[in-house]
This record gives structure tokens, C-alpha cells and sequence, in this order.
């Protein structure tokens, strides 16, 4: 009997569309509101935007319910895809993903962008690149008849890595643009929107296991969070692109011109990956979430850390942003080139 196609949830499946159309809400109410808007542009602690922490807060915890920690014992039965996702995303994805938005924004589109903002769109693009995929690569790996075990092995692994590897590597190649890094702040962003929510998160999941059932809380409480985290992605795109949308009535192409780059290293990283597993001789289920997992990126948190470093209508929160747009429709055309590909 045939398996049943799989299809993508409904939110997940049209985020692309939502996207767009929280987009154009934003740029309108911008547009109207004009100066209204700074009242919550200007509620701050700690160069930390109230409203937008609170809204990515929403977004982070409900993905980080669903890390299990315990699963990482598991990795010594196939290192080899853990160690593909590792190299992948901790020693070559941030170092393209820096290359290639130093190529096009400090060079190739040096017509259209003030050399002094340069600095900024590339600080945006490796906020991007440091910050591999923790909630959706586990939609990907479904898609791609992944092996979920091992997904969350990877995934989980990542989360650690994230803890002890985001601030300095951030911090080595903002340097290296020329940025000045104001490191409390950048440590306070990875506290207040990873550690914070991972630590609440794990206790949430072990208090809620331990009194229902793993049945209940993952057939039952997660489903009705998870339309939480995306409402609140949507919110935040809201008003970052209400404080965003003067710049972008007087510059609408810059969307183009900073998707053009985030696509380019999307399309290298998983072709990087998968060529890279298939001469591993993983097998399908292990090498398809790999590659997911490494071109994915954890949006949530480079949109939090670059509102944090440098406001919320700066070039390098924009770029985070234009990140959310493209990466689905980009992510579902690999999950059907992995299909595709199957072996």
C-alpha cells in the first residue's frame, strides 16, 4: 500500500506568504504611523527592544521545548553525519556566509550601497551564518523521510555548540568588517534568547513528562504552542519592518539585492553538504537532514542579536529579516531536490 504523501503543517507551509503579507502591514503602518512608532522603537533595557524580546522570546521557547539533551548519547553509534553537520556549520558555513556578503555588499553593489553601511549588511549576513537551525530543520527532516532520532541528536549538539561558540565566533568576524562589537551586549543577547529559554524549556519539557506523558506533551502541548512561536515570528516582522519602512520605500531594491546573496550561500552550503555525505556513504535518512540542518539558520536568534547590536532599523537587522522571506520557499525547493535525489 503506498505511504501517504507528507505534507507540510499549515502555518509552515504558507510562512512565506505570511511573511510577505507582515511585510507589507509593517511598511504600510510605518508609512501612516511615521514618528508614532518611535514610542516603541525607544522602549528599551540595555539596548534590548522590549517588545521585539518579548515577541522573540515567544518564538524561542516553544522550539526549545522540544530539545532532549539526553538524546546526545546516542551519537557514538554514527559519528559521521554528526561530524558532517559540525564541520558544515561550525568551520565553513560562517566563513562563506561572511565571503560572500563581503563580495557583493563591499564590492558587487558598491553602485547602490554607501560604503560605510557596507559593514552593517555583512554584519547581518553572519549573524545569519553563526546560527545554524535548531526548530525547522526538524520540519525539513520529516519532509526528507529524515531519521528524527538523529535529527535531534544533531540539533541538540548544535544547541551546546551555540552556548560556548556564537559569541566569539561573532565576535572574530564582525571584526574583522570592521564593526565595533559591544560584547555585553552581544553576550546578553545569546543569555537573554538561548540560555534563558533552553534552560526553561528543558525544565518545562521534564515537568510536563514526568506529570502527563511524552504521548500528551508532544501530541497534544506542543501542537497547540507551536501556532504561538509562529504568530509571534509574524508580530516581530510587524514591527520591524513598521521601524524599517521608510528605509525600504526609499530603497525598495535593497530586498533584492540582499536576498540575492542569502540564496547563493543557501544553494552552496546544502550542495556542500550533500555531496559531502553521499562521499561519507551516509545514508539518505542521515544525509538529507545534515544538509538541511546546514543550510537552514536560526533566524529567531540573528534577528534578536542584531537588533540588539545595532537597533532595530539598521541594515543588519534588515538583512536578518529579508532572511526570514527567503529562506522558506528556498528550503521547501531542496526538500524536493532531496526527494528527488533519493537513493
Amino acid at each position: 500500500m503506498p505511504q501517504p504523501k507528507k505534507q507540510i503543517p499549515f502555518f509552515e507551509r504558507y510562512l512565506s506568504l505570511w511573511v510577505a503579507l507582515c511585510i507589507a502591514a509593517g511598511i504600510l503602518i510605518g508609512h501612516f504611523l511615521g514618528d508614532k512608532m518611535q514610542v516603541l522603537a525607544d522602549a528599551q533595557i540595555y539596548n534590548v527592544n522590549i517588545p521585539i524580546a518579548i515577541l522573540i522570546w515567544l518564538m524561542i521557547y516553544p522550539m526549545m521545548l522540544q530539545i532532549d539533551f539526553s538524546s546526545i548519547r546516542n551519537v557514538g553509534k554514527a559519528p559521521k553525519g554528526l561530524i558532517l553537520t559540525l564541520v558544515i556549520n561550525w568551520l565553513i558555513k560562517p566563513f562563506t556566509m561572511a565571503f560572500f556578503a563581503w563580495i557583493f555588499f563591499e564590492h558587487l553593489y558598491s553602485a547602490w550601497i554607501d560604503p560605510e553601511m557596507a559593514g552593517e549588511y555583512i554584519a547581518g549576513a553572519i549573524l545569519l551564518g553563526v546560527a545554524p537551525c535548531t526548530a525547522m530543520v526538524f520540519v525539513w527532516s520529516y519532509l526528507t523521510d529524515g531519521d528524527p532520532n538523529y535529527t535531534l541528536v544533531q540539533v541538540s549538539i548544535n544547541d551546546l555548540i551555540i552556548l560556548v561558540a556564537f559569541v566569539p565566533l561573532v565576535g572574530l568576524l564582525l571584526g574583522i568588517t570592521d564593526v565595533t562589537i559591544p560584547y555585553d551586549t552581544l553576550v546578553a543577547s545569546v543569555l537573554i534568547f538561548v540560555v534563558i529559554p533552553l534552560i526553561a524549556g528543558v525544565i518545562t519539557n521534564k515537568i510536563l513528562v514526568r506529570k502527563h506523558g511524552e504521548d500528551w506533551f508532544k501530541n497534544h502541548f506542543l501542537p497547540k504552542l507551536k501556532p504561538v512561536s509562529i504568530l509571534a515570528l509574524l508580530l516581530t516582522l510587524v514591527l520591524l519592518f513598521a521601524f524599517q519602512g521608510p528605509n525600504i520605500l526609499d530603497n525598495p531594491i535593497i530586498i533584492l539585492l540582499i536576498a540575492i546573496p542569502l540564496i547563493i550561500q543557501s544553494y552552496f552550503i546544502f550542495f556542500l553538504a550533500w555531496f559531502g555525505g553521499r562521499k561519507l556513504k551516509l545514508n539518505h535518512a542521515i544525509c538529507a537532514p545534515a544538509a538541511m540542518i546546514g543550510t537552514s539558520n536560526f533566524f529567531e536568534l540573528a534577528v534578536a542579536v542584531a537588533i540588539a547590536l545595532f537597533g532595530l532599523q539598521s541594515p543588519a537587522a534588515l538583512v536578518t529579516v529579508v532572511g526570514v522571506l527567503v529562506e522558506v520557499p528556498v528550503m521547501l525547493s531542496l526538500v524536493a531536490l532531496a526527494n528527488k535525489w533519493r537513493y
